[in-house]
């Protein structure tokens, strides 16, 4: 459980919203929960806070010292500013919350150094970083190919940043879908076409009747199919009270991180907002 905190709209009771996991992928890091007792105004903020305001590493200054591979300077630039770096959050500040005011310092940069000569594909792994803890999240992410005798030297300097400032800060995906809602008022005539012929199994078809699958009740995507086919007997709704949430991290921070931040920051601009009301 996630400790969220909400304002209440007229008449609303916040105090019944609750959050439960579904899923979560180890490999991938994606995951995705269930959001019981909000609306679709909060949980939108959620997915725009995650996208535009959670903080994570990234490449920003690019100092090319030697450059005689096939790419142009911006264009290496451009690469190694997309490269996901692992976010150290306690470790570092925003620029603009820096006591340095953006001039640039350790506690809000890094430094990462390369050092390559050709032949072969350089990738980010050849990034030396002077915190071991802010390191690509892919080292095998390619940044250019040298031929022999072709070199590319260059320091580079990773800040904090936000999705909203430029794509290369967002953290990941975030998304959300309305809870589906399924009610079979009689067994349809075309019942064993209807379980075959949804997308992602949502029915099962057994001695004569139809049922919902209640592991894959949630995959439902609302296209229709079925309550065409069932003429009447099947009704589609979608929840406005309960919503699927998705989470897909790039990498740098993981999901849990990354949702944690996200409410933080959610709490904190509605607090700051509630004052200037007042004001």
């Amino acid at each position: 459980m996630i400790p969220v905190e909400r304002k209440a709209e007229s008449g609303e009771d916040v105090s019944k919203m609750e959050i439960r996991l579904l899923a979560k992928e180890k490999k991938t890091g994606r995951m995705s929960f269930l959001v019981k007792g909000s609306n679709p105004s909060f949980v939108n903020a959620l997915r725009r806070c995650i996208i535009n305001d959670v903080p994570t590493m990234a490449i920003e200054d690019v100092e090319i010292r030697k450059n005689n591979s096939i790419l142009y300077d911006e264009m290496i630039g451009h690469r190694l500013g997309l490269i996901p770096l692992k976010t150290d959050l306690k470790g570092y500040n925003p620029n603009d919350k820096c006591s340095c005011e953006g001039a640039g310092c350790a506690k809000c940069s890094v430094k990462l150094i390369l050092k390559a000569k050709g032949p072969g594909v350089i990738t980010a792994k050849e990034l030396q970083s002077a915190d071991p803890k802010v390191v690509p999240v892919y080292p095998d992410m390619p940044i250019t190919k040298l031929l022999k005798g072709q070199q590319l030297e260059l320091e580079a300097t990773a800040v904090l940043g936000r999705g909203k400032e430029h794509m290369k800060w967002s953290p990941g995906v975030a998304y959300y879908k309305y809870k589906p809602v399924i009610e079979i008022q009689k067994n349809p005539e075309r019942a064993e076409e209807i379980a075959k012929r949804c997308p992602v199994d949502v029915y099962d078809y057994k001695g004569g009747k139809l049922s919902i699958n209640k592991d894959n009740y949630l995959n439902c995507i609302l296209c229709g199919e079925c309550a065409d086919l069932a003429q009447g007997d099947i009704k589609l709704n979608e929840s406005n009270e309960e919503f699927i949430f998705f989470v897909e991290p790039f990498g740098q921070l993981n999901h849990k991180q990354i949702i944690e931040e996200a409410v933080e920051i959610l709490n904190a601009q509605l607090e700051e907002f509630a004052a200037k009301i007042k004001q």
